[in-house]
């Protein structure tokens, strides 16, 4: 674990083999309240930017305003965090004259914006589940066509400069916990494509999408998670670039030491167990 950082419910860790910590920068992170209810941060923005050799990146994931009518308060949410993450800090843009001092996505080489944005599919519940029920292979194209998060970054109104892999996938929200079935409580909320994994890159061809999926197997929440792997073009690194110096979470390091230890224990026991002589025991 290279970096790790909250922001109430919002968590966001990154990751990174541990012979590449070298040739990272310092990590800084910064963070948005875009809805003050409660103690409790439910709905804000997470912003982790760091210099890997010469190329700049920016990890946020964010939970925007719910409810299928609440496109301009999402919006809204939108604009606050691309002015309100305070990124980069002492870490020198790798590009600053392509920057915009109201844009902090435009400030780094790679952006990968992840999260519960809360679009929803329009049209209501009764004519998306009889799309649902359509050939299969008809069925994800239809949908699409009314999901308020494409129709707004057509319109250019959100996610400037954003892309996203095509979707395969079926609707991750909202289902009932440790089901398949889509909300079957009084509220029937609408099945939408409410968490998405969109990226933007400075440079034209510099990120492509691998794969984007969700995790149909995982059933502990009321949303189904959502992945993307992506292959990415790491540019030569600069001498102005302030190191890290191999900083990382040491004691997350020790803890994977100590369960690989144990699981190595307990496979070379499982071992012993498989080979040992029903006849007699040599100790």
């Amino acid at each position: 674990m290279l970096h790790s950082a909250a922001h109430g419910a919002l968590h966001l860790s990154v990751l990174i083999r541990r012979d590449l910590i070298w040739f990272c920068s310092e990590v800084e992170s910064s963070t948005v309240t875009t809805r003050i209810v409660s103690q409790i941060k439910t709905k804000g923005a997470l912003g982790v930017g760091f210099t890997f050799f010469g190329t700049s990146f920016l990890f946020i994931t964010s939970h925007f305003t719910s409810g299928d009518g609440k496109v301009s308060e999402r919006l809204l949410d939108y604009s606050k965090t691309i002015q309100g993450l305070a990124l980069p800090k002492n870490v020198p843009d790798t590009c600053s004259y392509r920057s915009d001092a109201a844009d902090v996505t435009t400030r780094f080489d790679g952006v990968f914006w992840f999260g519960d944005f809360n679009f929803r599919l329009s049209g209501g519940r009764v004519s998306v589940e009889a799309i649902l029920r359509q050939d299969p292979g008809a069925r994800v194209p239809a949908l699409l066509q009314l999901d308020q998060l494409a129709r707004e970054m057509q319109r250019g109104s959100i996610f400037k400069g954003f892309q996203e892999a095509d979707i395969h996938f079926l609707p991750s929200y909202k289902f009932d916990i440790g089901k398949d079935s889509y909300d079957t409580s009084s509220k029937q909320r609408t099945p939408s494509y409410t968490d998405r994994v969109l990226y933007r890159s400075r440079h034209r061809g510099d990120i492509c999408p691998l794969t984007y999926s969700s995790c149909p197997g995982v059933k502990t929440s009321d949303h189904r998670p959502v992945y993307g792997l992506f292959r990415v073009k790491v540019r030569p690194g600069r001498d102005n670039i302030p190191l890290a110096a191999g900083k990382f979470d040491r004691e997350l390091y020790l803890i994977g030491i100590k369960r690989r230890i144990s699981k190595e224990m307990q496979r070379q026991q499982a071992l012993k167990t498989q080979h040992a002589s029903a006849i007699c025991t040599v100790s």
